[in-house]
């Protein structure tokens, strides 16, 4: 076995320490409908410590405090079933999750993190699909890997039928804090989705418009030349000075004056210019959506769990033969303006109404686009499971259909990079088109730094 192949131990089930009680269950909300099953989001957190004198003290530690987290989040314990109306929904019936204990030898996690890529990272982190009985199917996988070199990776995969990246991120901190300080600091809310207490306009918003038009016009989604290329994600950082220098050129290329974009608008903007090119559009754009966290517009909690993530496509007007990043960015930033609270909850509402689900390829109107995901508020580094060990690198992948177009999420730097805005951009693309993204000149004289490369 080579010294930094990832060597399974065991996997087990793990429920929780306060049994759930009989007879709950919990309904999918409009949103969570519109996910496939076995689409997943895997999320990799790393630790870098000293090596432990005894194997899996850690792991044994975590195991523990596992069980006492999983008391509050009755959902992830869960199994999902069919209602009369064909539509799953949750029963609370404590069946536990699975555990996966692994390990790495002889390497230590600084070691790993030097050379890891895509297909050795996604070892990290286990998943299973849909059993043919989903009844006996878990929903939710975590996976401890300790590396007796020192350091740890903690792996979580779950169905994006029932969470989102920021809800995965939520379970994990409560985890951390259970394990540190023995309770949770922030815990979960489950509670319906608000909409607004009045007939509405179906055609008043944008948002319903481009939702609309996705349903109207959809149809099995062919199998593109990408389904059928090598996939890769690279992983890149900008310093703070970079971000704010790109997003000062934008804003002053959009109208001269006024706010800068955010570092997500102007750091999307650069990578669709720079991915239309690597797919030979000299002039104009690819299809793009773009993915935001709707809690803030919405007013809810940051602990409400369920999806909670909305996507608009970027609309291109005209003739579409825009050229220049800023354009990009003015586009993004219009895209962006149309996801205020009052336009999500007529969506919902819209949904509701309309009782569209997943098998009407709904999702986001964009199976086939590239999809620009923010993520800048997700707070991943906080998740602390020892006095003084911070995670030193966080990955997220959002896997499944409706991202075959490629994918691009805009996450916070490792221990806040050199200032607030800071930002690491993870990009999965076939790897043909990756090694011309990562060769273009708008990003290379950024001076990013390169986290995780082509597949090696």
């Amino acid at each position: 076995m080579a010294d930094n192949e990832v060597s399974f131990i065991c996997k087990r089930t793990v429920v929780s320490t306060k049994p759930v009680p009989p007879g709950q269950f919990s309904p999918l909300s409009v949103l969570d409908r519109l996910n496939n099953e076995n689409n997943n989001i895997r999320l990799v957190f790393y630790y870098s410590f000293p090596a432990r004198k005894t194997a899996g003290e850690l792991t044994d530690k975590l195991r523990e405090s596992i069980s006492d987290m999983l008391s509050y989040f009755p959902v992830v314990t869960g199994r999902l079933l069919r209602t009369s109306d064909g539509e799953w929904t949750v029963k609370c019936n404590d069946a536990g999750l699975r555990m996966v204990e692994a390990k790495v030898m002889k390497g230590s996690v600084e070691k790993w993190l030097q050379n890891v890529d895509r297909e050795k990272e996604l070892k990290l982190v286990h998943w299973e699909e849909m059993f043919h009985k989903p009844y006996f199917w878990s929903t939710f996988y975590v996976q401890i890997t300790e590396f007796e070199g020192g350091g740890l990776a903690i792996g979580l995969s779950c169905t994006r039928l029932l969470c989102d990246p920021i809800c995965a991120t939520m379970m994990i901190k409560a985890w951390a804090d259970t394990t540190l300080i023995g309770e949770i600091t922030s815990p979960p809310l489950f509670r319906p989705l608000p909409i607004q207490n009045r007939n509405i306009n179906h055609h008043a918003s944008s948002l319903i418009d481009r939702y609309e038009s996705s349903y109207l016009n959809s149809s099995p989604i062919p199998k593109s030349e990408n389904n059928t290329k090598q996939i890769t994600t690279i992983t890149l950082q900008f310093n703070e000075e970079s971000v704010r220098k790109l997003c000062i050129a934008t804003a002053n290329d959009v109208n001269g004056r006024g706010p800068a974009p955010t570092p997500f608008q102007a750091l999307a903007g650069l990578f669709w210019t720079c991915i239309s090119r690597a797919r030979g559009k000299q002039r104009g754009f690819v299809d793009m959506s773009v993915c935001l966290d709707m809690r803030k517009a919405l007013g809810l909690d940051k602990g409400f769990f369920g999806n909670c993530m909305v996507y608009n496509k970027v609309v291109l007007h005209g003739d579409g033969n825009y050229e220049v990043l800023s354009d990009a960015v003015a586009l993004i930033e219009e895209a962006v303006s149309e996801m205020d609270g009052g336009d999500v909850m007529e969506l919902i509402e819209w949904l509701e109404t309309e009782k569209i689900n997943r098998n009407s390829l709904v999702i986001s109107g964009c199976d086939d686009h590239l999809i620009c995901v923010d993520l800048e508020n997700v707070d991943c580094y906080s998740a602390v499971f020892e006095e003084n060990v911070v995670p030193v690198r966080v990955s997220y992948y959002m896997e499944g259909p409706g991202v075959g177009g490629g994918q691009i999420l805009v996450m916070p730097a490792p221990g806040g990079g050199d200032g607030p805005e800071s930002r690491v951009v993870a990009v999965t693309l076939p790897e043909d088109e990756a090694e011309k993204v990562l060769e273009d000149s708008s990003i290379r004289q950024l001076g990013p730094i390169t986290l995780m490369g082509l597949n090696k």
